[in-house]
């Protein structure tokens, strides 16, 4: 058993959730708004999900990017770029980051939330979970 040792304690339970960097043709990345009612509401994320019982990161994405987006995407698609490791106050996140330049469909909030496409740049601009926050820099340097 790992201990925060910021806080000094053991986190109650880790989560691993799979998100993605979906960068479209000019080099910018889809970021998406969580909705109201959920946690963290009005913070802005890259798109993706908890990896369910039974799956693996890049299926969980295929899957939720199904359902969040309405785009298709393979595994073979996904690069597998970074990764977060932070403790919030009740859960220890683990969230691996891929790149994905290649999907089918056009993309549609299913889940009424707002998304955009920014300019690696100005990423920093809009405000996202801090577990987020150092990805945003690692995408700059590398797009």
């Amino acid at each position: 058993m790992s201990v925060d040792l910021r806080k000094g304690r053991v986190p109650e339970r880790t989560v691993f959730v799979s998100a993605v960097a979906l960068v479209d043709v000019d080099h910018r990345v889809l970021i998406a708004q969580r909705p109201e009612g959920k946690s963290m509401a009005g913070l802005w994320e890259f798109p993706g999900g908890k990896v369910e019982v039974g799956e693996t990161p890049e299926m969980a994405l295929v899957r939720e990017l199904k359902e969040e987006l309405d785009i298709d995407i393979t595994e073979s698609c996904l690069a597998p770029f970074t990764f977060a490791s932070f403790t919030y106050d009740d859960f220890h996140l683990m969230m691996p980051l891929y790149l994905c330049r290649v999907w089918k469909g056009e993309i549609r909030p299913m889940e009424g939330q707002a998304v955009k496409w920014v300019r690696p740049l100005r990423l920093s601009d809009y405000p996202m979970p801090p577990a987020d926050v150092p990805l945003v820099a690692m995408l700059r340097d590398f797009l």
